[in-house]
């Protein structure tokens, strides 16, 4: 990386560790007001963060185990993500003392007057639901040691034996990402309403997850293409790859979302169709058409485009404003259980991500430049050069 690249993100680290300051900063001066809110904004931001982190395994994971030119040039951004973890799980822990204020069923007294809270008290219990928090990150943690690691080995000489062992580890990490994610989906935000259940659920915020993290990895590539060496390496093909990745995960991601409201809308149970009848009526109303339009139709629509998705800055535009519905779209999903007092927003739902968001960015920024930019020994990215040079 020359030394413009690293001028460039070392204003980004510095920048967000300002933003992350300030935001948690103001976060906890509002949340000694309103201890219960916090708490309830500090997960909504945190589930939005450690998504993208998750979004970067999963991909990572992905490209181990189907190989591709369009995985090699993002490769190092990935693993950065996933280098986060450690920084993501010391973050869990001011959630601890809050779930009495996040979760009913943390609550002894509600539970001893609820009959369904009753017979999920096995599993929806805080010390079954900590140790199971504890499990997830081993998992992400350890799943991370080993991809970091043997790319570490893989740069400074690469062997064939790395390479079937990145592939065994895509598939059995995708197995186990999957599973993971999907509980802790269903512990820290499905379980909000425990009432109600979707068996899609899990796999709907795995969607967003990966569309998430694909939207950041092209952004930031779209940026540092200007330097060296992804300027070398990187071409109007990969944004093309990576822009019909992203236009595939927004499609998959508005299909799950349909196809579990048309399921539970047309069953009509009691359990379950108040969840979108709360979040069809007033102004969460709103944010559903939002969501319609600019979470998949217009960006459904622009990605057609064979010359968009080649052209770095305009996809950028187009990523980005994906990241952002990513947002909405969490807090349409968590926010009405969260803001039952009658508000649909609090200052703290912006403060909160902006304070997590910051640290998260920090330490991604630190490093992604403390590694090569570039994975100099990964097959895949010979195939990346020739495109360059032709």
């Amino acid at each position: 990386m020359n030394d413009s690249a690293i001028s460039m993100i070392d204003r980004f680290q510095k920048r967000s560790f300002a933003a992350g300051v300030i935001g948690a900063v103001l976060s906890i001066g509002i949340g000694f007001m309103n201890p219960g809110q916090f708490f309830r904004s500090y997960l909504f931001a945190y589930v939005f963060w450690i998504g993208l982190s998750l979004g970067c395994l999963a991909i990572n994971l992905l490209h181990h185990l189907s190989g591709g030119r369009w995985g090699a040039v993002i490769r190092k951004f990935l693993e950065a993500g996933t280098r986060i973890f450690p920084l993501l799980a010391l973050l869990f822990l001011p959630l601890i003392p809050g779930i009495s204020k996040i979760y009913t069923w943390s609550d002894p007294n509600i539970v001893a007057n609820d009959v369904i809270l009753k017979e999920k008290s096995l599993y929806l219990n805080v010390p079954f639901f900590l140790v199971r928090t504890a499990l997830y990150f081993g998992v992400w943690m350890y799943l991370s040691y080993l991809l970091n690691k043997w790319s570490k080995q893989e740069d400074e000489a690469s062997t064939p034996a790395l390479q079937s062992k990145f592939q065994f580890l895509g598939g059995i990490g995708l197995l186990l990402y999957g599973l993971t994610a999907t509980f802790a989906a269903i512990d820290w935000m499905m379980s909000l309403e425990p009432h109600w259940f979707s068996t899609i659920y899990g796999l709907l915020v795995i969607t967003g997850q990966v569309l998430g993290a694909f939207a950041f990895v092209i952004a930031l590539a779209a940026i540092l293409i200007r330097y060296e060496p992804l300027s070398s390496v990187m071409t109007s093909l990969q944004f093309h790859d990576l822009g019909k990745l992203m236009f595939a995960f927004v499609f998959i991601w508005a299909y799950l979302a349909f196809s579990q409201f048309l399921i539970i809308w047309a069953g009509n149970l009691p359990e379950e169709i108040p969840w979108y009848i709360v979040r069809g009526s007033n102004g969460w109303r709103f944010i559903a058409i939002f969501l319609v339009l600019f979470h998949f139709a217009v960006p459904f629509l622009l990605l057609l485009s064979r010359d968009l998705k080649k052209n770095p800055r305009m996809l950028a535009v187009i990523a980005i404003s994906i990241l952002f519905m990513r947002y909405v779209d969490l807090f349409w999903m968590v926010g009405p259980e969260t803001h039952k007092n009658g508000s649909m927003i609090h200052a703290l739902d912006l403060l909160l991500p902006l304070g997590i968001g910051g640290f998260w960015l920090t330490f991604f920024f630190k490093q992604l430049k403390s590694y090569p930019l570039i994975p100099v020994n990964d097959p895949n990215l010979q195939e990346a050069l020739e495109d360059a040079r032709s």
